[in-house]
């Protein structure tokens, strides 16, 4: 059903280390995306699993890094590196949503709670969760890069940080899997399929259910919690061109025997984001 080993990521693959800092001193509005509560509340949401979430997913595929061979290793590398900035902007983009006035310890409290049961799992399971949830976030970010309106009305700087996250999950979007491959190389096929499908699957249900209740706590907090906030949300992320939308037709893709995130070779939208990105004065290491 599936082969152990797809050659589909490309041979001149680069996963950039960015040491790239935003919004040290541009701080956020309350209402940073469009002026508009629940699109704020939404990326809120997202953004207070990251920490925790990126520092899960490093563990997981550090756990195999020994033994796989180049140029994996070398990727797995680059992939934490990057994955710990990500971990680091995030930290302050959540500071700067504190000292806007929201409480984000729920939300951070609730993605602890995630995490600890995910770890109580074993090495391999927690291996395919970070493949289901890298999936979700290079999903997200190639419909992001690729749909400018997401992001339309958002402050300079928080685009700039959304917009380089974005880059980075592309570029490295299929570390995980890869790793996922190796480790399972001796599963039969089926056996292997079955068990990133299930694990996608309970990921996929916890997943929506993590953000849209960090979501409505935010929006609680606003008191905005209502139908008139939740019903344009609900069409900016499942409309025709929405957010989660794209995430769950991702999620089919991802179900299918054979799947490989580089089956989409999506690399144009990552060049043409960096070609019209202001860099900041902070350093780019080679790959």
């Amino acid at each position: 059903m599936e082969s152990p080993m797809t050659a589909l990521t490309p041979g001149d693959l680069a996963i950039v280390k960015r040491d790239w800092k935003f919004g040290r001193d541009n701080p956020n509005p309350r209402w940073w995306h469009s002026g508009d509560p629940g699109r704020t509340a939404f990326f809120n949401a997202l953004s207070s699993t990251f920490p925790l979430g990126e520092k899960f997913f490093m563990t997981a595929v550090r756990h195999y890094r020994d033994g796989t061979p180049e140029p994996l290793r070398s990727q797995i590398d680059d992939f934490i590196y990057q994955e710990s900035m990500h971990s680091r902007e995030h930290v302050v983009f959540n500071r700067q949503a504190q000292d806007a006035g929201f409480d984000i310890a729920p939300l951070e409290e609730r993605t602890r709670r995630t995490i600890a049961f995910a770890k109580r799992r074993s090495p391999l399971q927690q291996l395919a969760a970070t493949c289901a949830l890298e999936h979700f976030t290079a999903t997200l970010a190639h419909d992001a890069l690729a749909n400018p309106t997401h992001l339309s009305g958002v402050t300079s700087e928080a685009q700039r940080m959304w917009r380089w996250h974005a880059i980075e999950e592309i570029e490295h979007k299929a570390v995980a899997y890869d790793t996922w491959l190796h480790a399972t190389r001796d599963l039969m096929p089926l056996r292997r399929w079955l068990k990133r499908c299930s694990v996608m699957t309970f990921t996929t249900v916890r997943f929506h259910y993590v953000i849209f209740r960090n979501t409505a706590d935010l929006l609680k907090q606003d008191g905005r919690n209502d139908w008139a906030t939740w019903r344009p949300l609900l069409g900016f992320l499942y409309g025709r061109s929405g957010l989660l939308r794209a995430l769950l037709r991702g999620i089919v893709g991802y179900m299918k025997p054979g799947f490989h995130p580089w089956q989409e070779d999506d690399r144009h939208l990552v060049a043409t984001a960096l070609a019209t990105f202001a860099r900041p004065a902070t350093p780019e290491i080679a790959a």
